[in-house]
């Protein structure tokens, strides 16, 4: 029964064009990657390596450096005997990041990002709280909130007006109020600030996953608390450390009681194997980075590359009436094409030009808005960049024309 099930899921799945498909990369993570059964390599517009450091020399040598001061595995969980002084001095680094913003503010390390929200959502949202998310958070928000013991209620993206009116109707003794700070499919920023004036007008905290704003903005690449220049206690701020940061896990940091109540209450902390101290010693070396000269240099070039994307796909747009690309400020570019037949049929066009730039359809994204979900890095070119908007163009220009793209 449960193959025929299964068989039955994957054939509905085919059906809607729907089935997702791994490919396998033999080189590392960078904007020309080699995939296996191909013969050439690809320019690759995918990655949420956003600055670039995934490669680093710093970064590799670090590698090397850590594993010979710490091994490999960490052996064990945090709270036995797993929790190396590299781990600490990641946390305490990432609350001098956030102190500015978070008084009292205390690190906590994850092995992930999912990982780390399914552990706040789970220890605060217990059966005194209500969780009041965006409609459009990460599948780990909405996860961690689904098996929380609190009531979860989702408000339209961006929807502040309903989000008040939730709050306003609450008798709930403790509120989560819970947002993407850079929405992963679609790249916009949230509106931090109006949410954090809402968490202290309803006596609510305001829960930000940073996972694609840390390292790329603020002035020091602290992310989006920096960003918008909030300070509260009402804070609780995630940041993930394999995408910007370049390396991998993620970090929590709020106010120390916080902190201290997830150490004895976040089942995903207590229970899970602390990460590889040789990772924890390889995110100090990039967080140096991140806050030096060369991070901001490495900011500066994604936001030209940024601005020149969308100057070039905006004026593919305008030519074209069924496709869209929504405000975007960040590294993340999402071109809305509609269908999932056309945003499949329009990333292998892209392959088969030496672009990969993958198809996004739903259940990542709402029905009806299947995209090429386009990402860049600072190690990207200008001459790249311009690569991918001339193809694009010419694709519409084919189309328009009723000819093959």
């Amino acid at each position: 029964m449960l193959m025929q099930h299964l068989n039955r899921q994957l054939h509905e799945a085919d059906a809607a064009a729907l089935r997702r498909r791994r490919r396998t990369v033999l080189s590392p993570c960078g904007p020309v990657q080699q995939l296996e059964g191909r013969e050439t390599p690809l320019l690759t517009f995918c990655s949420n390596d956003y600055l670039g450091l995934a490669q680093h020399p710093a970064l590799v040598e670090a590698v090397a450096e850590g594993a010979r001061r710490w091994g490999v595995g960490s052996g064990a969980s945090h709270l036995v005997s797993g929790h190396s002084q590299a781990h600490a001095a990641v946390e305490e680094r990432a609350a001098r990041w956030q102190e500015a913003h978070i008084p009292e503010a205390r690190g906590l390390l994850f092995c992930s990002g999912f990982m780390a929200n399914m552990a706040l959502m789970t220890a605060l949202g217990d059966d005194q709280a209500v969780i009041l998310a965006d409609k459009l958070n990460h599948a780990s928000l909405i996860d961690g909130g689904l098996l929380a013991q609190a009531r979860m209620q989702r408000y339209p993206h961006g929807r502040l007006d309903r989000l008040e009116q939730m709050l306003q109707q609450s008798a709930a003794p403790i509120r989560l109020i819970v947002t993407d700070a850079v929405f992963s499919m679609d790249g916009d920023v949230a509106d931090l600030p109006a949410l954090l004036a809402l968490a202290e007008r309803y006596d609510a905290w305001l829960v930000v996953d940073d996972a694609h704003g840390v390292g790329v903005l603020g002035a020091k690449g602290h992310g989006s608390l920096e960003h918008a220049g909030l300070r509260s206690e009402r804070l609780i701020w995630m940041g993930t450390l394999g995408k910007a940061v370049g390396v991998s896990g993620a970090v929590v940091v709020a106010h120390r009681t916080l902190i201290v109540g997830m150490i004895q209450r976040a089942r995903p902390y207590i229970y899970s194997t602390a990460m590889p101290p040789v990772l924890a010693h390889v995110l100090g070396v990039s967080m140096d980075l991140i806050e030096g000269a060369e991070g901001a240099a490495r900011r500066m070039h994604l936001q030209h590359l940024i601005a020149a994307l969308r100057e070039g796909v905006g004026q593919v747009v305008e030519r074209h009436a069924g496709w869209s690309l929504p405000a975007s400020c960040t590294a993340i570019q999402p071109l809305i094409v509609g269908s999932n037949d056309d945003a499949l049929a329009l990333a292998g066009r892209l392959e088969d030009q030496g672009l990969w730039v993958p198809a996004i359809r739903p259940p990542t994204v709402p029905m009806g808005t299947a995209r090429l979900r386009m990402t860049l890095s600072a190690a990207h070119t200008l001459d790249q960049v311009q690569t991918l908007t001339a193809a694009l163009a010419d694709m519409d220009t084919a189309l328009q024309e009723g000819g093959p793209a």
